[in-house]
Order: structure tokens, then C-alpha cells, then sequence
């Protein structure tokens, strides 16, 4: 029987099936696992609005002078969501967008570093390593 090729990053997949009775497939076990977290702070209701593999345009997309057609440059996160503060000096809270990228040293790339900067330069989001 042939052997399956192991994986870029030697990940395992793994998969969690929702509330609703949906199956949600992961790149890895550790992005699995932050999905738990996220999925009990969200029914504590300590964070709102969980977003999986939100998509960003760093840049649209355009064709030269010459015509020749440029695509857009995206990033997608792993997870995107809300978060409260605490209250502020009249006892409001506020929420704020969190937007989390599951890293391990090789994930790290070199191309992940520049949409990273891309996106707190031209977005102002700072994208969170777990």
C-alpha cells in the first residue's frame, strides 16, 4: 500500500464537528485546538462574531500599461473575532477585532512576514501569533 506523502510543514489535519452538527477541517492540530479555546470563550460569550480563515486584500488587482493583468495580493488569517474591554471611566464596554494567525517556526516564512506588515500598514490590524 503506498505511503501518503508527508505534509509541507509535517502537520497533522484535524477536524471538529460544530453545535450544529457541521464539520470544520484544520490545517493542523494546534489551529484545532485554538478553535476549542475560541469556541468556549465564544459561548462564555467573552469574545463575539468568530470568524474562521477571514480573507484581507492587501492589494487590488490591476493590469499595466503594457496590459498584462496583476493579481491581488490576500491574506488569510485563521481566525478573526471581536473581544470586550474593560470598561472604560463611564462603564462602557467596547470591542475590539482580533484577527490570529497559528504559527509554528516553520510557518514563520518569509512571505507571511510581509503580508503581516502589509496588514498593520495598510489595514492597521496587527495580526496575533498563537
Amino acid at each position: 500500500m503506498p505511503r501518503r506523502a508527508a505534509s509541507k510543514y509535517h502537520n497533522r489535519k484535524a477536524a471538529r464537528i460544530t453545535a450544529a452538527g457541521n464539520i470544520l477541517e484544520f490545517d493542523s492540530q494546534k489551529e484545532a485546538r485554538r478553535y476549542d479555546e475560541l469556541a468556549l470563550l465564544l459561548a462564555a460569550e467573552k469574545i463575539r462574531d468568530l470568524k474562521l480563515q477571514p480573507e484581507y486584500t492587501l492589494q487590488e488587482a490591476y493590469t499595466t500599461l503594457e496590459g498584462v493583468r496583476v493579481r491581488a495580493i490576500r491574506y488569510r488569517a485563521d481566525f478573526s473575532y471581536e473581544r470586550a474591554t474593560e470598561p472604560d471611566c463611564c462603564g462602557e464596554v467596547h470591542w475590539l477585532r482580533v484577527v490570529e494567525d497559528v504559527k509554528s517556526e516553520a510557518t514563520k516564512t518569509r512571505v507571511y512576514a510581509i503580508k503581516r506588515k502589509l496588514m498593520r500598514e495598510r489595514l492597521g490590524i496587527d495580526v496575533r501569533e498563537v
